[in-house]
């Protein structure tokens, strides 16, 4: 039986202003209309189809963060969209912040149901067939756990959605497929797992999106066969933070 979740805010994302989504070109950028009546354009820092999310005319939230090293002061983080239920959803639309959000829940002790206790993290470190891969997170377990083995973690922004069923991908991801292979290849001498970031509160179930990507479905479920463990966070996002659900129930 699951561990009883508490929903928790785990990682403070400051101020944002709210806007209208006129449009999104070349990939990395957004116009947006803000609440005051400016027209700005944001850094997207989501280069996906943004399946189900995407939606000109919408709602969407900005970081503005102007510094001399950026080409732009604004940055897209959220983006309201109809949820499950018919009310609206906020989804968090930055895939640079899912590494940190998940390393946030880690730190506050969510997890430690399922990965045990945890004495350090370390981000981006070289793994792989001739280590040309980075893992996510290096997590090492506290002494005293219970499994001393090292724990590689691998997060995945998850947040294309059917009713309540989060998908990914959203796309074809050559690049998911090598990462699932590569945690294949780490048990049982290490514990992987997959963290499957789903980034809107509408959604309780989880499964990979195999009308997008069949492939990565296979090696998916070929991983959790051989060990790779399968965490699909749940996480609600307001205007100033982020709040962590619980797990996903499997749907695979």
């Amino acid at each position: 039986m699951a561990p009883a979740t508490v929903a928790v805010p785990v990682l403070s994302t400051g101020p944002l202003e709210e806007g209208v989504l006129l449009k999104r070109y070349k990939r990395f950028l957004a116009d947006v209309q803000l609440d005051d009546g400016r027209t700005v354009t944001a850094h997207c820092p989501n280069t996906g189809p943004m399946t189900g999310v995407l939606l000109p005319g919408g709602r969407v939230r900005l970081r503005h963060d102007p510094s001399p090293s950026r080409k732009l002061a604004w940055t897209w983080e959220q983006a309201q969209v109809g949820g499950h239920g018919g009310g609206p959803v906020w989804v968090g639309v930055n895939t640079a912040l899912p590494n940190r959000l998940v390393r946030a829940t880690i730190e506050a002790g969510c997890l430690e149901p399922w990965l045990g206790p945890i004495g350090s993290i370390r981000a981006e470190v070289p793994y792989g067939e001739g280590r040309r891969s980075r893992i996510d997170l290096l997590l090492t377990p506290a002494e005293g756990a219970a499994d001393p083995r090292p724990i590689y973690l691998e997060v995945k922004n998850t947040t294309w959605s059917d009713g309540d069923l989060a998908l990914f991908p959203d796309t074809v991801t050559e690049r998911g497929q090598k990462h699932l292979v590569e945690l294949t290849a780490l048990v049982p001498g290490a514990r992987a797992v997959l963290v499957p970031c789903l980034s809107r509160g509408d959604v309780t179930r989880f499964a990979p999106g195999d009308s997008a990507d069949p492939r990565y479905g296979e090696l998916f479920r070929a991983a959790a066969a051989a060990g790779v463990e399968m965490l699909p966070c749940r996480y609600s996002f307001e205007a100033a933070s982020v709040t962590w659900l619980g797990l996903a129930d499997q749907a695979w």
